[in-house]
């Protein structure tokens, strides 16, 4: 944790980092990573995720490999401030499932001197830019995007497609609902997808 001298104070410098990506990029595992590493300096650490996030484990926060790291789940951004105190690192993973205000809550606890360590997607299963995170990664000081393997092709992957037929934005789910895609193979799942929608509509 950097420190800066103003005339006779010293106080925290706090910052944000956004690790992003599509799905099964290892997002997760490096967030984890990172917050092990603050633990070992035996830096205040603690790590939320959302309260719907129950997939792995209802209150862990648990990457596709497994690594595990004990984590808070919260309703929503606001009680972040409420829960992080004396934190001096904070970590939050799937943040694009949390609310708007994330944002400004993000914002406050870096200007308190809080390093804030954020995960999530990037991108939903439509290719969009999803929930808060567009805006997270425009304010971050530090910005990694991880990639997947495509599941078609092999090349480095980006996006998250959805093969299950619901078109809810949320929808909680692994490698039985989603699949890892390069930008080529992406284009061409969806343009499979939505031909057969086309179809039937022009039958009727």
């Amino acid at each position: 944790m950097f420190l800066e001298q103003t005339g006779n104070r010293t106080h925290r410098k706090g910052w944000i980092e956004v690790i992003c990506g599509s799905m099964f990029s290892g997002k997760t595992e490096e967030l984890i990573r990172r917050l092990r590493r603050a633990e070992f300096a035996r830096q205040k650490v603690e790590i939320f995720k959302p309260g719907l996030d129950t997939r792995y484990d209802e209150v862990n926060v648990v990457s596709h490999e497994g690594t595990t790291i004990r984590s808070t789940p919260v309703p929503n951004s606001s009680n972040l401030l409420l829960l992080a105190g004396d934190i001096q690192v904070v970590g939050i993973d799937e943040a694009q499932f949390f609310d708007e205000g994330l944002p400004t809550v993000c914002e406050q606890l870096a200007n308190q001197g809080v390093r804030v360590i954020i995960a999530g997607l990037d991108m939903d299963f439509q290719g969009r830019p999803f929930g808060p995170m567009p805006h997270l990664m425009a304010m971050a000081e530090y910005v990694t995007k991880v990639h997947a393997i495509c599941m078609h092709c092999g090349e480095l992957a980006t996006f998250s497609h959805r093969t299950h037929v619901s078109q809810e934005l949320v929808l909680l789910g692994e490698t039985d609902s989603y699949e890892p895609l390069c930008r080529s193979c992406f284009d061409s799942a969806r343009a499979a997808q939505e031909q057969p929608a086309a179809q039937q509509q022009h039958g009727q």
